[in-house]
């Protein structure tokens, strides 16, 4: 069933909240809350009714309950104070108050079987682009006790891989269907209609626990992608969230990249083929040609449909990853180009988490990093997966000369994604972070890592040039330079000064130190 209200679609099948086309971030108990109060709309709902519903009976404090309220409306565009979908009725409950619209979905005919009367359309000639079913993960060890804990992984990442822009996730209720069943993956991925079929397992051994999961290509059977996950047990529930915010991570980049290669094959692209290209383009690496290459496809997929907020922000990740990289002497202009486009995509796209965290970097290299802390934190409460965004808010703390805060944010980032495609950008500001405490030996530790997991970012050359000579490595640090310019040949002190992202006086201290470190490197002065 589809419940329609406002400029939103709650698909109760697919489990999914859509606001127009763009799909909004939601929780699976928040997902839960929504439909039983709509579901149950012409009552008040009292609290023992949503607690014996959602909470299954189990004590829940007055706190939890808000809490999940208040994500529930925020979830739709409403609030406590507005109250204009759920409203609040003391000591009574709570009603859903909106106007609804009910749709049936479509029946799609079994493969291999022609229309019957009765049913409403025929299957589609081709599968949605990145579509893709999570099977229900296997339980290997031996105990139906476990079976909570991995039907929780399976109904989790089936969730979060919906926030994946572009992306059609068959809903937990159909894949459950599959449940125990020995299946054929091509004939799962023909019988849905889906290009991926992921699948996996989960083993408790004693203390450890370990989780094997695989990609799929439906067409062909062939695996695309594999990885095993294994750790001590610790809390259950922190594991799941953990092992499903890595898995989920992961994936968007190796979804992107066999989509990307996907639509190459097509004498017909359309806007989010171009998209998905582009985005695999930034993926492969910050450097000057792969950003020129993914601006193009980028510009391309907006001429073919102005509307594509995800072509958008892959925009402004473009110009705020050449203006934050110092690539060019027009970084204003760069940034600036930067928050049009993602202020435009959030016009269009106010739940949008990428967009929101986007933001929020632009914000804090802007020396606005209490607001941009704000959208990094925005950004968490739609998607809990954006690694990207506890990094971020540790880059703002060491620009608010707060750099004492920063690791404990990095170290939640890795925690999240131990091998984002941005790792080098984090390491770069733990770096600076240790370099503006005056341990200039674990900051040179942190740049050479983050040249580890990027060569081509010049900055980061410079930034462990000034580190090194200020350390008395004077040869190892004009080497470092050198490297540097080659990569970025007008790179100049002068410029670097042209960079602030803050006015705090710490922050500014720490900047005094690398330039003196850059002369001693040999770095051109203007």
């Amino acid at each position: 069933m589809r419940y329609l209200f406002e400029d939103y679609t709650f698909d109760t099948e697919r489990r999914e909240l859509h606001r127009r086309a763009d799909a909004v971030s939601i929780t699976p108990q928040v997902f839960d809350l929504l439909d039983y109060l709509i579901r149950n709309r012409e009552r008040v709902v009292s609290k023992d009714d949503l607690i014996n519903v959602i909470w299954n009976g189990r004590i829940v404090s007055d706190a939890a309950l808000t809490t999940r309220m208040n994500a529930a409306r925020s979830a739709i565009g409403d609030s406590g104070q507005e109250q204009r979908l759920i409203k609040t009725l003391p000591r009574m409950g709570f009603r859903f108050v909106g106007t609804v619209r009910e749709a049936q979905r479509l029946v799609i005919a079994p493969v291999g079987l022609a229309p019957q009367d009765g049913d409403t359309a025929q299957r589609p000639l081709s599968p949605p682009r990145l579509s893709i079913v999570v099977l229900p993960f296997a339980n290997l060890s031996g105990d139906p006790e476990q079976d909570y804990f991995v039907d929780g992984i399976t109904e989790s990442l089936t969730t979060d891989l919906s926030r994946i822009s572009g992306s059609f996730v068959i809903g937990r209720h159909t894949a459950f269907t599959y449940k125990g069943k020995a299946v054929d993956l091509k004939q799962v991925g023909h019988e849905l209609n889906v290009h991926y079929v992921l699948e996996g397992s989960v083993q408790r051994n004693r203390d450890r626990l370990r989780v094997n999961v695989q990609l799929v290509g439906a067409a062909t059977g062939a695996h695309l992608w594999a990885d095993r996950f294994d750790k001590p047990v610790a809390d259950l529930f922190d594991m799941q969230d953990e092992i499903v915010s890595r898995l989920a991570n992961t994936l968007e980049a190796q979804l992107t990249e066999h989509e990307a290669r996907r639509s190459e094959q097509s004498s017909h692209l359309n806007s989010m083929d171009l998209y998905f290209q582009g985005t695999a383009s930034l993926n492969k690496g910050r450097t000057p040609g792969y950003m020129a290459q993914a601006h193009d496809l980028f510009e391309r997929a907006l001429a073919l449909d102005p509307k594509n907020t995800a072509a958008m922000v892959g925009m402004a990740m473009v110009d705020l990853t050449i203006g934050s990289g110092l690539y060019s002497p027009d970084r204003a202009a760069r940034l600036a180009m930067a928050e049009v486009s993602v202020v435009k995509a959030l016009s269009h796209a106010p739940n949008y988490p990428i967009a929101h965290l986007v933001l929020g970097d632009l914000l804090i290299l802007t020396n606005r990093a209490t607001q941009g802390i704000a959208e990094c934190e925005r950004a968490l409460s739609l998607d809990r997966n954006l690694a990207g965004a506890h990094a971020q808010i540790g880059a703002a703390k060491f620009v608010m000369g707060r750099a004492a805060e920063t690791e404990a944010h990095m170290n939640e980032a890795f925690r999240l994604s131990p091998c984002d495609i941005n790792a080098y950008r984090w390491l770069l500001f733990a770096g600076a972070a240790k370099f503006q405490l005056l341990a200039d030996d674990e900051a040179v530790s942190r740049w050479r890592r983050s040249l580890e997991a990027n060569r081509n970012y010049p900055i980061t050359h410079f930034l462990l040039a000034g580190a090194l000579a200020l350390l008395g490595s004077t040869d190892q640090a004009k080497a470092t330079a050198k490297a540097g310019l080659a990569l970025d040949s007008s790179f100049s002190i002068c410029r670097f000064r042209n960079g602030l992202l803050s006015d705090n006086p710490t922050y500014l201290a720490m900047r005094e130190r690398i330039y003196r470190g850059l002369r001693l490197a040999c770095v051109p002065e203007g």
